[in-house]
């Protein structure tokens, strides 16, 4: 059903105030009610520029694009795959027959990043840093890269971004993009540097359109210990950035907003188990760590104990081995070696795989963590690494000023 159709349907159940009324009459807090009955962002999109009134409606409303967001959690169209060497990145998109707004909005999007700056050279192209909020963060591939770039492939809006003067752990830094629902056009990049004993994070402004170097942190491990690779894993979850040790059972925590350093612990039985767990958060923002164990999932909270101690707190572990097979409509023999693999937890979804070999096609799932329901997103190779797209609110529903 289309949403006029939609549209029609609830204004019989909600009457309009006079028999002559059209839906342009109905106001602005009937008109948001109605759009909270919607089934998906691509499908308010599509609402919204229907007219004027009906747009300025949802801009004008900063309450309502909260409301609908917990209502209606932006949805993932699909993955973007980094592939071994300098090639471009390719992406898979999720197919949903019952979904012809969220089909639209991946016809639309410029997935094939024709707006990203080519090279002469056919051999060097750009791989994925990350990818939040509706943005790619793009890096030139070649052993002269001196730019980046953050675009919108639903927008097509493109912002190329200098790397960092002057800091030679760059390349081997870690890189995440921070964005504001809010306020569109304005994000910031944070690199996550360290040598053999401290770190420091370099962040650039899309206001000032300048890098900020942050001297090296004084909050580093107590025992350093001379090697390069002591920090093996950085995550982020509710605008934090969390960077595992290699060996002790304890996270350095960026707070991105105040950009200070500070200390987090981890259970003992994860201790030098960096590659295997992952930070995230849960619908409602709640801190949460995902793990597995064979084929069993395992989920931990960060909350206060009865003794008004904060720390980790083990909810539940799901077995899926069967789930998977039923859903994948598989079998596993005993020689099988397939491996169950966390990659991001993102607003109470998990997003994990099973497979033998990176080079060898495995599926790609996803878990809500809220309604305990695994989904098969698609089969292919796994290639280097892989990120998932979800489609942010477009810059044109967000304000209070309509454009003439």
């Amino acid at each position: 059903m289309s949403w006029p159709d939609r549209a029609v349907c609830i204004c019989n159940v909600l009457p309009l105030p006079a028999s002559t009324a059209t839906i342009h009459d109905i106001g602005d807090d009937l008109l948001l009610a109605i759009f909270l009955r919607l089934p998906s962002l691509p499908s308010l999109v599509r609402a919204a520029f229907a007219c004027r009134s009906f747009l300025a409606g949802v801009r004008s409303s900063p309450a309502f694009r909260r409301r609908f967001r917990d209502l209606h959690p932006p949805p993932l169209l699909g993955l973007f795959f980094d592939p071994y060497g300098p090639y471009i990145p390719s992406f898979a998109p999720l197919r949903r027959r019952s979904d012809t707004d969220l089909a639209a909005a991946v016809r639309g999007a410029d997935f094939f990043l024709t707006r990203v700056p080519a090279t002469d050279d056919a051999s060097p192209g750009w791989g994925v840093l990350d990818c939040r909020g509706g943005y790619l963060l793009l890096l030139l591939v070649n052993c002269e890269a001196k730019e980046m770039a953050a675009y919108n492939l639903v927008t097509r809006v493109l912002y190329l971004i200098p790397l960092p003067p002057d800091v030679d752990e760059i390349a081997d830094g870690d890189f995440f993009l921070l964005l504001s629902d809010e306020t569109p056009g304005s994000f910031r990049v944070v690199c996550m540097c360290h040598d053999k004993s401290w770190l420091r994070a370099v962040v650039y402004s899309s206001g000032t359109k300048e890098w900020q170097i942050l001297p090296w942190s004084e909050a580093a491990p107590t025992q350093p210990s001379g090697r390069k690779y002591w920090l093996r894993q950085s995550m982020r979850a509710n605008g934090n950035i969390y960077l595992a040790h290699a060996k002790q059972a304890y996270m350095i925590v960026l707070d991105t907003m105040a950009l200070h350093f500070s200390f987090m612990d981890l259970p003992d039985y994860l201790k030098g188990q960096a590659q295997q767990y992952m930070i995230g958060e849960t619908k409602d923002g709640k801190l949460c760590m995902v793990f597995t164990f064979g084929f069993i999932l395992f989920i931990v909270f960060r909350g206060v104990d009865a003794d008004g101690v904060e720390k980790w707190i083990a909810d539940d572990g799901f077995l899926l081995e069967e789930e998977i097979l039923r859903v994948t409509e598989g079998t596993r023999g005993d020689e099988d070696e397939l491996i169950l693999k966390v990659w991001a937890v993102i607003d109470g979804i998990v997003y994990l795989s099973s497979f033998t070999d990176p080079h060898l096609p495995c599926w790609f799932l996803s878990f809500c963590l809220q309604t305990r329901k695994l989904e098969k997103l698609f089969h292919r190779t796994f290639d280097n690494s892989h990120f998932p797209y979800i489609m942010a609110w477009p810059p044109s529903l967000i304000g209070s000023s309509m454009s003439p």
